[in-house]
């Protein structure tokens, strides 16, 4: 009888949730952020990894090649916006499914086309490594910035300026094959969940001509980190919830340092919610708030609007 070595079913189970994932993606495109290896990480060792969590939702950690995974509209239902769309989870894995691909298809439905972000995180090590490191005590919830502050992980701030650069090059290929897919270049936004909207006000803040977001959405994450809002600063779409400890405050002083500049931005403050409700159904009015966003979208000239019944 065959032994069946541990780490080689491990890994084909992984490759089975990345196929069955594809799949349900409809066969979505997947396209390389990088020609060669991601710059930085030419030493990194440690193996792309999918896995499910204990709700039931596809993640993946350990990611050193950051790619985009394009959800295209019919191009009779275009309407030459895109989205870049960067999940969360505290740069030590990636929420996937319900703050990536779940967003990027119904954006897609509505003529949007989204671009789902893999972008680069921290090692996390083995199965055991990261089941002990997600087991460990929580640190107290503080304002997390997409530069170094004095005590930070070092590593953790390495890996959030490494996502930061992904983020620009996201753009920078979005805008480069905008004709290909059908897109104006100047109607192209980024929108990032908790650590992915660490990295979308990392680019916000900090950009060249042709990284720049036309317009971002933050959702429960980023801010400022100081620094001053640009006078021609990208209007914005914030969305959090009250109880949400890590992120609630600091999206209201985001919205209001964007107004102290005189820049666009609509904030959408939700009692209960808590952190990471992505494109969840649980019953309460934030399940809503990807219709806000809809209808924001649609106050931008970015979105057409629905068809009277």
């Amino acid at each position: 009888m065959t032994k069946i070595n541990f780490y080689q079913t491990t890994c084909g189970i992984a490759a089975l949730l990345l196929c069955l994932s594809a799949i349900a993606r409809g066969q979505a495109p997947v396209i390389s952020l990088y020609s060669g290896v991601a710059p930085g990480s030419e030493d990194a060792k440690q193996k792309e990894v999918a896995f499910v969590n204990p709700d039931k939702q596809t993640r993946i950690r350990n990611v050193t090649q950051p790619t985009l995974t394009a959800f295209l509209p019919e191009r009779a239902k275009a309407t030459g916006t895109a989205i870049v769309i960067a999940p969360g989870g505290g740069f030590q894995h990636l929420a996937i499914e319900k703050e990536g691909y779940d967003v990027a298809r119904w954006l897609q439905s509505r003529g949007v086309a989204a671009f789902v972000l893999k972008y680069r995180l921290m090692d996390t090590g083995t199965e055991e490594e990261y089941k002990k490191r997600q087991a460990a005590p929580a640190r107290p919830a503080q304002p997390t910035t997409a530069t170094t502050a004095p005590t930070e992980n070092p590593e953790r701030q390495r890996v959030i300026a490494q996502s930061i650069v992904d983020g620009r090059q996201a753009l920078k290929l979005v805008r480069q094959r905008a004709a290909e897919w059908g897109i104006a270049t100047d109607r192209i936004g980024l929108m990032g969940f908790s650590a992915g909207g660490i990295l979308t006000m990392g680019v916000v803040m900090q950009h060249d001509a042709e990284s720049r977001p036309n317009f971002a959405a933050p959702i429960y994450g980023g801010g400022t980190n100081g620094l001053p809002v640009a006078a021609d600063a990208p209007p914005l779409f914030i969305a959090v919830a009250d109880d949400d400890q890590m992120f609630s405050a600091s999206s209201a002083k985001l919205y209001l340092e964007w107004k102290a500049a005189k820049r666009p931005a609509e904030l959408h403050i939700y009692s209960k919610g808590g952190h990471g409700f992505g494109l969840t159904n649980r019953g309460w009015p934030v399940d809503s708030w990807i219709d806000r966003f809809g209808d924001w979208l649609q106050t931008q000239g970015l979105l057409k609007a629905p068809a009277a019944q």
